[in-house]
């Protein structure tokens, strides 16, 4: 199995850097299906990381209960209540304004409403759509997975971030037995028709085809709320029209060298989560100054 990395030079060539003439709809709508009531925390990550790595436009659908708190969060974002959330609601991508979906960030993986709204998501989103967190165990059902084949024939992108233990719950679900994450997201990758990102010390990112590796990881990255930044770092990738494998290693990359930068501020202690979003303009500066 070949295992590669991307080159700085790689990775600089993939920023979004705007058009002159852009506008909030051609730099991408991100549409975050996130943060239930327990944990509402997720949708204002994910949704800050969104902007901070260039969407244009990102509005989150939450929790009724999780409402307030995510407008007054950021009163840039747009927030509604995934109360009456339905098909009719989830907007196709027009020539050259850019849509993609993120769903499952602060979800209850046992809640069988979660997991209806995944496969809404799933079923009619015609876009790039990532999966995170608690959504992730609605991939593993005989549905989740008949969507995903669907999705995969239509060539519609679906991207899964699952850490160890959620990987380990995707695997069960085809019987895979394999310990070395690097050949684990490839497995998966093929099993669910899918681009993996399996996040660790070292993360990973297949297609099912090659695998990349980001051996960029940091301890500090090692808390609650992270992974919700990673998602909505991606899905803002993925959202600007970026390739799936493209946008899961250069989120990924950046993810890492934010949580560094945060790091070298607060000490690898004191890093949280919030921190991380606010390091992400140092870590694209990072990444410009090697090039």
């Amino acid at each position: 199995m070949n295992v590669r990395e991307y080159t700085v030079d790689e990775l600089m060539a993939l920023l979004p850097l705007p058009d002159e003439d852009a506008n909030k709809y051609t730099r991408g709508t991100f549409v975050l299906v996130a943060g239930s009531a327990r944990y509402p925390g997720a949708a204002c990550l994910a949704a800050a990381a969104s902007q901070r790595m260039g969407a244009g436009y990102t509005e989150v659908v939450c929790a009724p209960d999780a409402v307030p708190l995510v407008r007054g969060f950021r009163p840039s974002l747009v927030v509604r209540a995934w109360e009456g959330f339905q098909s009719s609601d989830i907007a196709p991508a027009r020539p050259g304004k850019p849509v993609a979906y993120a769903v499952g960030s602060g979800f209850d993986a046992d809640d069988a409403a979660s997991a209806r709204l995944v496969h809404l998501v799933l079923k009619h989103a015609q876009v790039p759509v990532l999966v995170d967190g608690g959504g992730l165990a609605a991939l593993a059902s005989k549905k989740g997975q008949r969507l995903l084949k669907r999705r995969f024939i239509h060539g519609w992108p679906t991207v899964v971030t699952p850490h160890g233990g959620e990987a380990a719950r995707l695997a069960s679900a085809f019987e895979l037995e394999e310990e070395d994450p690097a050949r684990l997201s490839q497995l998966l990758a093929q099993a669910y028709g899918v681009t993996v990102v399996l996040k660790g010390p070292d993360t990973f990112v297949s297609d099912g085809d090659g695998v990349v590796r980001m051996a960029e990881g940091t301890a500090a990255l090692a808390k609650a709320g992270t992974g919700d930044v990673l998602a909505g770092m991606v899905g803002a990738l993925l959202a600007q029209g970026m390739e799936p494998v493209d946008a899961a290693v250069l989120g990924a990359t950046l993810h890492a060298r934010a949580g560094a930068a945060a790091a070298e501020r607060l000490t690898s202690i004191s890093v949280a989560a919030e921190d991380v979003v606010d390091a992400i303009p140092l870590a694209i500066a990072s990444l410009a100054a090697e090039a």
